[in-house]
């Protein structure tokens, strides 16, 4: 079993910065792929980034530039770094974690990104 606890969101004016983490305890050997999903309200989650053992990474489209996920295998800790934060950013951002990356069965909680303009 794998607990994922996020902390780091907070608000921010337009074009600031924040840096989500995500802390992984347990079977953290199991894992293979991570991802920060995020969700606004009203609409559909979507996988913002995603970080795969050996370096491999995903953006969606719109981040692409601005926001940077890595990992730290000796913490066992997930990052999300966001530069450049745009009203459209505010959303409910959550880590998931597993064995691949098709199957993340592992989510933390959230930790809620408000941007003002």
């Amino acid at each position: 079993e794998v607990q994922l606890v996020e902390s780091g969101g907070g608000s921010v004016q337009a074009g600031g910065s924040l840096r989500l983490s995500c802390a992984a305890s347990g079977s953290t050997y199991s894992l293979y792929c991570w991802a920060w999903y995020r969700q606004a309200p009203g609409k559909q989650r979507e996988r913002v980034a995603r970080f795969r053992r050996g370096g491999h990474t995903y953006y969606l489209e719109s981040v692409q530039g601005r926001f940077t996920i890595s990992h730290d295998y000796a913490e066992n800790t997930l990052y999300l770094q966001m530069n450049g934060l745009k009203p459209e950013d505010t959303a409910m951002y959550s880590c998931a974690a597993g064995p691949n990356c098709g199957d993340f069965n592992y989510w933390g909680q959230g930790t809620q990104v408000t941007v003002s303009s």
